[in-house]
């Protein structure tokens, strides 16, 4: 069978802020509709939605992020939401109250990234193709097909949406070692402007690049915090797919989440 794996910061309904949410909540559910098994795996938060649901235990490893070790464990939701979530949980970096905003960001999302490969590449069986979502994974592809660590999983294909290009997640050369060790031939898939850009780097490195809708793809050829002449070399094997919403989740009909229901009539 078909296995999709979606990597994202946000999944509706466990952790949302933004339209990024709502596309890694609802895109596997109709994939699995459709005959595709398709998973989301994400980090573990501390909020209320993880705090009222179970989870179970799948797979303990741990993660180097420079000099620093972490425990990390996989877990599991019990609950159904038409497909499977699995939450990354690193006690003291993942586990917060928010999403985002805090002044190790970078260490978050780099040592989730790291355990989400470190995973993938002891699991017996492997997903077919790896779609990450934003600057958040975006260092997934580099590190799948560049990293010795992960060598064993660099075949699988992998795809890079943006939903929102002017957050890049860029950070300085100082931060270099938390990146597995790869050869330096590669240093430039990581580079953009002086700097490691994971957005720039998942561009260089997925096998397709998509955006939000085909006129936000011609959009980031011209406007897009720095990046436009990269969308404009990579033209080829990038591509707009417009987002749909997902009706069973916004149907005035049976929404309780507003004070009236109604119908078109």
């Amino acid at each position: 069978m078909i296995q999709f794996l979606h990597v994202g910061a946000e999944c509706f309904p466990m952790a949302k802020v933004g339209g990024l949410a709502d596309v890694v909540g609802a895109l596997p559910k109709y994939q699995c509709s459709d005959g595709i098994k398709a998973n989301v795996v994400m980090p573990y938060y501390n909020n209320l939605f993880n705090k009222a649901h179970e989870f179970k235990h799948i797979f303990r490893g741990s993660i180097n992020l420079g000099e620093i070790n972490h425990e990390f464990q996989v877990l599991e939701l019990l609950d159904e939401l038409g497909f499977e979530v699995f939450a990354i949980k690193i006690q003291h970096l993942l586990d917060r109250e928010k999403i985002y905003g805090y002044q190790d960001d970078v260490e978050r999302f780099m040592a989730f990234q790291i355990a989400v490969l470190t995973w993938i590449s002891q699991k017996e069986e492997k997903p077919t193709l790896i779609h990450c979502h934003d600057h958040h994974a975006g260092l997934i592809p580099f590190m799948m097909g560049h990293c010795h660590i992960f060598q064993n999983i660099k075949e699988i294909p992998t795809v890079f949406t943006i939903h929102n290009a002017q957050y890049q997640g860029q950070f300085g050369y100082d931060k270099f070692n938390y990146i597995p060790q790869f050869n330096f031939t590669h240093f430039g898939l990581l580079d953009w402007d002086g700097k490691i850009n994971p957005m720039a780097s998942a561009v260089k490195c997925a096998w397709k690049v998509t955006t939000v809708s085909p006129n936000y793809m011609e959009e980031l050829k011209q406007n897009a915090n720095g990046l436009q002449h990269l969308f404009t070399m990579e033209s080829s094997k990038c591509s707009g797919i417009l987002n749909g919403i997902d009706t069973f989740v916004w149907n005035p009909e049976t929404d309780k989440r507003i004070n009236q229901q109604y119908k078109v009539k």
